[in-house]
């Protein structure tokens, strides 16, 4: 029996850690490849295949691409695309350590580690703005239309396609300005999470409406902020049946769409992204046959 990997609908966890690998060796992949079908859950620990991955095994996954390097007015969306995203989720990070460094040795030599990001869950959900994240999400059965692909796709039902982006947030920037200013900025109002009627047409909120693009837009948002060294932000994820619902949305967000830049961007910038395939699971084991494997 085939099934999504449940991480992808499920809760965020309170801990999480996101590893990213670049390929080293085409020789050994297969029997890397091998050993990561054994120890994928695809519930404490998602996956995610880059296309370069995919291409060195002579394969194809249809509707995965490339992350595309965008630029707008004075915005820069850059691509940092790697060919194995892994997701491990928990609640203790010691434990989230240990397991990070089983599964690069399970992977080595034919795949080696080039980020490493430790993210968290803060309070019910919240950016490390303060605002809540994820307002909009589909749920229930409206979830998994939007994240999962559906049957009639040979080999790739039950698959999904993740979307990575790493944002910094000038954290002390935000907080000097008005609390009406972050307001608008946002869309919503902090003390009640209620969307303001008459905000810009630049707000975050409006920007990303998922019902508003034709065909509409709607994802399955994952996030969590991270921090280290001094800096912070948010490590944003979204899982949809394609890429083309996120990739339209941040296409708006850069103001390629109509000219208006996402506000968001007064305060905080991505500074890597990817997109990935989530392969289903079969009897367990992750299912690579949409691979050839």
């Amino acid at each position: 029996m085939t099934q999504h990997q449940a991480g992808i609908l499920a809760d965020v966890p309170s801990q999480a850690r996101h590893l990213y690998f670049a390929l080293e060796s085409p020789a050994g992949l297969a029997a890397a490849l091998d050993a990561l079908s054994r120890v994928v859950d695809g519930e404490s620990l998602v996956v995610g295949l880059g296309e370069s991955l995919t291409k060195a095994l002579d394969a194809r996954v249809h509707g995965l691409r490339a992350f595309p390097a965008l630029t707008g007015a004075g915005v820069d969306v850059p691509s940092t695309q790697h060919a194995l995203w892994c997701w491990l989720r928990g609640d203790d990070r010691g434990e989230l350590l240990h397991r990070a460094r089983e599964l690069e040795a399970a992977l080595a030599p034919a795949l080696r580690p080039v980020r490493v990001t430790e993210a968290f869950r803060y309070g019910i959900g919240r950016d490390l703005t303060g605002y809540e994240d994820g307002t909009e999400n589909p749920e229930g059965e409206d979830a998994e239309v939007a994240a999962i692909v559906g049957a009639g796709t040979e080999h790739v039902a039950g698959g999904s396609f993740a979307a990575v982006q790493h944002w910094l947030h000038d954290l002390d920037g935000f907080a000097a300005l008005p609390g009406t200013e972050r307001d608008n900025i946002i869309g919503r109002r902090q003390s009640d999470n209620e969307e303001l009627e008459d905000a810009p047409a630049s707000a975050h909120v409006k920007r990303t409406a998922q019902e508003s693009f034709s065909p509409e837009a709607f994802v399955v948002r994952r996030s969590m902020p991270w921090a280290e060294g001094g800096q912070a932000g948010l490590v944003f994820l979204a899982f949809g049946h394609s890429l083309d619902a996120f990739e339209a949305q941040m296409r708006r967000m850069a103001g390629l769409e109509d000219g208006i830049v996402d506000a968001l961007f007064r305060f905080s910038r991505p500074f890597a992204g990817g997109y990935y395939w989530c392969p289903p699971l079969r009897d367990g084991r992750l299912d690579l046959t949409s691979l050839g494997r």
